[in-house]
């Protein structure tokens, strides 16, 4: 009698639910929807037979872990495609200098080619944005605001202007911050510092009282050693502690409010991406999305490897909250005078704007579960 019970009890809340369920379903319309499942109802196109090789340039040198993400995706193209679309990757100054790579695609010398579009400022204020922007969005804003609130149209519109077609191809989230052999967490700390970093962080810190040069990379080091500069930033921890900054310096000043994310894409010359087969076009869509996820879990893990190498050799200094809120509002002011004198930054930045604004409920009302240590957490540290 009770195991019969027991299924009733069990069969009227099983039908409970189904029916809440139904309820709750009929009360509203399906909150979204993913556009692309009505075009992959309908495959018009068919699986092409040729055989294409593509070359694609870089401003990376082969040391860089840039390169390498740049190599993933020519690997996961050929890969998906069973090697039908052959894509070579050459490293800086292989077949065009590093900084010539962005008019070789245009012109059609080669076919791809990967970069960080803040490069690319001389040709328009606007490449920067799609890089990083000091303050702005982290790696999931970025992902969030490419692919679902307009970002990639925005960026296929300038690169277009070029005779070019872009992907984001690579995320490599936060930089660290400077590395540095004077402790400066204070606004006054920044007067007179010599700083390497380039795009928009470098007119802010010259608005701080800074003298600031955007040294290459190649050139950091000595720079730092020679103490012709007093602090210098170039990327992530995983890239920097190749370059052996921890070596010659004694703090680490965080956090990299330069570029909280960092992103890259890859981008095609528009008359070879057209006459490209449908169903390549697809795969290398694809591809680029897997380079994006990928490069950004594979970087951030090689980060806390490299974080606790780093730790042993220098100290890792936090700013000041009242330094970041002041260096905040000097940023502020400066992305308003660059809105003022380009159209295209405007109309960029207060799109990532307001996705921040909108997207701030939800990231408010999160806060309070980052996942640290055990010891740490009910030590009191439960933010981010």
């Amino acid at each position: 009698m009770k195991k019969a019970l027991s299924l009733i009890t069990i069969s009227l809340a099983a039908f409970l639910f189904i029916c809440s369920a139904s309820y709750a379903a009929e009360k509203r319309e399906k909150f979204g929807e993913d556009p692309r499942h009505k075009e992959a109802q309908r495959v018009t196109y068919t699986t092409s037979t040729e055989n294409i090789k593509w070359k694609m340039v870089t401003p990376w040198s082969k040391g860089l872990l840039f390169h390498d993400i740049a190599v993933h995706f020519a690997d996961s193209v050929r890969l998906a495609s069973a090697g039908r679309l052959d894509i070579k990757p050459f490293s800086a100054d292989e077949l065009v200098p590093a900084m010539q790579s962005f008019d070789a695609v245009s012109q059609g010398v080669a076919e791809v080619g990967h970069d960080w579009p803040g490069y690319w400022k001389g040709k328009n204020e606007a490449f920067v944005a799609f890089g990083d922007v000091p303050f702005g969005l982290d790696p999931e804003g970025y992902n969030i605001w490419l692919y679902e609130r307009g970002g990639l149209e925005m960026m296929q519109e300038i690169y277009g202007k070029f005779n070019l077609f872009v992907l984001p191809g690579g995320q490599t989230g936060q930089d660290m911050g400077l590395f540095s052999n004077k402790r400066a967490t204070k606004m006054e700390d920044f007067k007179g510092l010599r700083i390497r970093t380039p795009g928009w962080y470098m007119d802010i810190m010259n608005n701080l009282g800074a003298a600031v040069s955007p040294l290459p990379g190649g050139e950091v080091y000595l720079a730092l050693e020679r103490g012709v500069i007093d602090a210098a930033e170039f990327s992530a921890p995983a890239m920097n502690y190749p370059m052996g900054f921890d070596d010659i310096t004694k703090y680490a000043i965080q956090p990299g409010i330069h570029q909280p994310a960092s992103q890259c894409s890859v981008f095609f010359n528009q008359d070879a991406w057209k006459k490209l087969p449908e169903d390549l076009k697809q795969i290398v869509i694809m591809c680029a999305k897997e380079t994006q996820l990928w490069s950004l879990n594979w970087i951030n893990n090689l980060n806390a490897k490299a974080m606790v190498k780093i730790k042993e050799k220098v100290e890792i200094v936090q700013m000041d909250k009242e330094t970041l809120i002041e260096i905040r509002k000097i940023t502020q002011t400066y992305l308003e005078t660059l809105k003022q004198k380009s159209p295209e930054v405007k109309k960029i930045l207060e799109s990532q704007d307001a996705f921040k604004e909108e997207y701030a409920v939800w990231r408010k009302a999160r806060i309070g579960v980052t996942p640290w240590p055990y010891e740490t957490y009910i030590g009191g540290t439960i933010s981010e």
